[in-house]
């Protein structure tokens, strides 16, 4: 017989499976199908741990790795609003508020209030460890339509300083991964796999 605790956690961990079913607009890198919420999550997790250096202020990793493994599970009801849907952005903060209220709420209190503080601190961006997740969670779309030459964006009429005013984000966390995705971006305009502003 499984104790009240153990069985609000294990009921979470079933619940969020529903994460790997939310589809979001990014393609794999290799263009072959669009990634779900669950991927990313783990792909962007792996990610910060690799590119920690390249914070421009001390972060602490276990801190952010929990953001990064927590910031969407939201979207299991409040779906992925697309980065450039803005009638989709007008309610996003709503839907999300409830749905962190009721996913986090599953859990027992200590680790409902400990998962939905790494979630508020995530979207507040008011620590480096918040900063720096959110860069980490910026740059994998541009690294997936870059090497997916760009279906994404091209799909979805994604123009060249749609991606740059978006993704300056990165820059409040990491100079060097800012003047990555810039340069990315100009290669992806030279390449063909983003149009350009001004065409």
């Amino acid at each position: 017989m499984t104790s009240d605790r153990l069985q609000q956690q294990l009921e979470f961990i079933v619940e969020i499976d529903k994460l790997k079913h939310v589809i979001r607009r990014n393609y794999l890198v290799d263009s072959s199908r669009r990634e779900n919420d669950g991927e990313h999550s783990w792909h962007i997790a792996i990610a910060a741990m690799i590119l920690a250096e390249y914070s421009d202020e001390p972060v602490n990793l276990s801190r952010v790795i929990k953001m990064l493994l927590v910031h969407d599970i939201v979207e299991i009801d409040a779906g992925d609003t697309f980065a450039y849907d803005t009638d989709g952005h007008a309610d996003k903060d709503v839907r999300e508020q409830r749905a962190a209220d009721r996913l986090f709420g599953l859990l027992p209190d200590d680790q409902a209030e400990e998962l939905r503080e790494l979630w508020d601190e995530f979207e507040a961006l008011a620590t480096a460890e918040a900063r720096f997740a959110r860069a980490v969670d910026m740059l994998m779309p541009m690294l997936h339509n870059y090497h997916s030459n760009g279906k994404g964006w091209r799909e979805n009429g994604v123009v060249s300083d749609q991606v740059l005013n978006r993704q300056q984000q990165i820059g409040k966390a990491s100079s060097a991964l800012w003047e990555f995705g810039q340069t990315l971006v100009a290669q992806a305009i030279e390449e063909g796999a983003l149009p350009s502003t001004d065409q």
